[in-house]
């Protein structure tokens, strides 16, 4: 009884039926990774932090419009003077006069002056109050941070902005990745994307921030939808020889992005209009219901046999292939059938060490690149440009993966590419501000390695553990990596407030450990991959080269 693998083979593993489904109009289900992108480091355009704001009280605003001010004149004449050594434009943030104070002094026969409203205080010396409302904004175009208020004591819900979103990101990988095992992979693609879209634009139109949060909270949730359902698809399609390159070209979208990003940003003079223009494109992947089928794997485990057998008919004929009656019964192996636990990842030593190790990798990805991405728009200069070039030294990575993991092996360039994110932070910290094109090569370095880390630990996590724990193993460590992105913007805002070089401190510090850490994994260049957990406890032995090479995979009973 042939396999699903085997009459895959036959129908076709990268025809031109994958490739339409892959490169659909020049993008294809490839076009999810942009969308998403935008969608998990738009807070950086979002939230924006307005360089010239000041705390505005009841009186000074009245004073103002009675005087007439300009909103320079108001800051000049109502804004209080900072003390120590931050620059003008910081006076008057989280402080103002109480000039309401003015109405019960003695010396206050009169209103407020216009020329100089701290005349009516002995010694022209108004009390000071913490600020807690009505601040103004000098700039030309509104941000969350703008509509919302989120400055000064309300700092810290910029923070959560971003950690909600990694929040609805964790809690859709556990509820709407059950979903597409459960009711089907497009399905759950397509209700994400319509998600994404219906939530995204309400977002935009939030009344209030908690409105703001809740949705921007669903957005996540659905937006992780869309990225594990696609990868899902387009992986289940193809042969097993494709599914590494597939994967690379995914992530590779997801740059290409990045790289869009501030040109929609630059164009787009408010933040309501950047949110609707990162989240309209969803309802165009609506369209996909009409030309992606269903994975044909996941209907062979529902016991859906005849459906399967249409599309992989359906595949064949597409890629000039002719798929014979042999084929009308196909199993699919214990991965797709089996219920694995967590105690299944960390019984014995090996599977333990494994488990470990790629769970704080997933982390400290996720911590790194987030906490790098967010930083753009807190380090000052053209932030615009900045977050492109950014954006392009991610695609070298791709490459450089591709040509060092089949010869120098996975372990060695998981270990480099985060040896070079750390030390490159360590040393971007201390670099003097008077050299900014070293600072900014270094920095350039760091995201490049990072970027490598990142992808590079998708794919040792998948080669790592056997069969029957694959699917399970990756989706539980790769919750690390959103629980890393609900940390990292609080890591980076609050550890900045303190000193701005603070955050790539730690950052440094997590991927050099993270480098020296990988490098305890056995390697998996040229073994098959592990069918059972001996076989994993047999990798980094003087045999692991033989785990699992003569091996047949074992079926279960599920078949058509």
């Amino acid at each position: 009884m042939p396999s699903f693998d085997e009459a895959l083979q036959r129908a076709g593993e990268f025809g031109r039926f994958q490739r339409r489904v892959f490169l659909l109009l020049r993008g294809g289900l490839c076009l999810t990774g942009i969308t998403f992108a935008f969608l998990f480091v738009g807070v950086v355009f979002l939230g924006t932090q307005p360089d010239h704001y000041w705390c505005r009280g009841p009186s000074a605003a009245a004073l103002a419009e009675r005087c007439g001010w300009s909103p320079e004149e108001e800051w000049n004449r109502t804004a209080p003077v900072s003390r120590g050594p931050e620059p003008r434009e910081r006076r008057g943030r989280c402080q103002r006069y109480l000039l309401e104070a003015a109405n019960y002094s003695a010396a206050a026969t009169s209103a407020l002056g216009c020329a100089d409203p701290l005349a009516a205080f002995p010694n022209r010396s108004a009390p000071l109050v913490p600020c807690r409302g009505g601040w103004r904004y000098a700039q030309a175009h509104s941000t969350i941070v703008s509509e919302f208020d989120l400055v000064c004591v309300n700092a810290w819900m910029l923070d959560l902005t971003q950690a909600i979103l990694n929040l609805g990101f964790l809690t859709g990988a556990f509820t709407l990745g059950y979903a597409a095992d459960r009711y089907g992979r497009i399905v759950i693609y397509l209700l994400s994307c319509l998600g994404v879209g219906v939530t995204g634009v309400v977002v935009a139109f939030a009344p209030n921030f908690p409105v703001f949060v809740i949705f921007r909270f669903l957005q996540g949730v659905f937006g992780k939808g869309t990225w594990m359902t696609c990868f899902v698809i387009v992986t289940e399609i193809v042969g097993s020889k494709q599914r590494r390159i597939v994967g690379i070209v995914i992530q590779m979208f997801f740059t290409l992005g990045i790289i869009i990003l501030p040109g929609i940003a630059y164009f787009i003079p408010n933040w309501q209009g950047i949110q609707l223009a990162i989240t309209l494109p969803s309802f165009l992947f609506l369209l996909y219901y009409w030309v992606v089928p269903e994975s044909p794997r996941w209907l062979i485990t529902r016991k859906k046999g005849d459906k399967a057998l249409q599309i992989l008919r359906r595949i064949a004929k597409c890629n000039g292939k002719y798929l014979s009656s042999n084929y009308s019964q196909i199993t699919v192996t214990d991965e797709e059938v089996s219920n694995p636990s967590f105690l299944d990842l960390v019984r014995t030593p090996q599977m333990r060490k494994c488990t470990l190790i790629l769970m704080f990798a997933w982390f400290t990805s996720a911590v790194v690149y987030q906490g790098l991405v967010m930083r753009l728009g807190i380090i000052g200069g053209n932030l615009y440009i900045d977050f492109f070039i950014s954006g392009v030294v991610e695609l070298p990575g791709a490459l450089l993966i591709l040509l060092t993991i089949e010869r120098l092996g996975r372990r060695l360039p998981f270990a480099a590419s985060n040896i070079v994110a750390g030390v490159a932070c360590l040393v971007t910290a201390f670099l003097p501000e008077g050299i900014p094109l070293l600072r900014t090569t270094v920095a350039t370095l760091g995201r490049l390695g990072i970027t490598m880390a990142f992808e590079i630990v998708y794919l040792v996590n998948s080669e790592l553990y056997p069969t029957t724990l694959r699917n399970f193993g990756v989706s539980l460590c790769s919750g690390l990596c959103d629980f890393g992105g609900i940390i990292a913007p609080f890591l980076l805002f609050r550890l900045a407030a303190v000193w701005l070089e603070l955050p790539l401190i730690i950052f440094g510090i997590l991927a050099s450990i993270c480098g020296g850490l990988v490098m305890l994994l056995p390697e998996t260049k040229g073994i098959a991959l592990p069918e059972t957990v001996d076989d994993v406890e047999k990798l980094g032995s003087p045999h692991s080269y033989k785990c699992g090479r003569n091996k047949k995979t074992p079926v279960s009973g599920s078949h058509l």
